[in-house]
């Protein structure tokens, strides 16, 4: 399972007592938000795209939107995303339990700077439900190699 592989992933950088299992769904930004007793803006959620032949992982927070005109900026085409049959298999987690952990190799991880506002907040830990309590420098950290980039705008 995807939860094990983030687990073993995330005991090695010692953060494997951070990982919060449920016992529902926290599968979309508001289960996650109750689940975890959070507001939802700071469920850090994974948004999965295809960027030329490369997977791109857009790491944002739970109340951000992707700004089309900032992605085609920063990546160079226009934001698609993964159908949901394509998660597992090119990311290593399925839907719901996307995070920027323990991914499949040639995925490339990107953090929003929507996050940065925020003392902790929670991606998912490759469960549909489960959730990883971080800061965001913890975040980035663990998601090492990634990038910290400006492509969301907030409502």
């Amino acid at each position: 399972m995807a939860i094990d592989k983030v687990k073993a992933y995330l005991r090695e950088r010692g953060m494997d007592d951070r990982v919060l299992e449920f016992e529902t769904s926290s599968a979309t930004v508001e289960l996650a938000a109750a689940a975890v007793g959070c507001e939802p803006a700071r469920i850090a959620k994974t948004l999965s795209f295809h960027v030329g032949e490369r997977v791109v992982l857009v790491v944002a927070a739970g109340d951000a939107r992707i700004d089309n005109a900032k992605f085609k900026a920063r990546f160079g085409c226009k934001a698609k995303m993964l159908a949901a049959e394509e998660a597992e298999p090119l990311i290593g987690h399925g839907v719901g339990g996307v995070c920027p952990f323990a991914v499949n190799d040639g995925v490339d991880v990107y953090l929003d700077e929507s996050l940065r506002r925020f003392g902790t907040v929670y991606p998912a830990a490759g469960s549909a439900a489960s959730a990883v309590r971080l800061a965001p420098d913890e975040l980035e950290r663990c998601a090492e190699p990634c990038t910290w980039v400006d492509v969301c705008k907030l409502p």
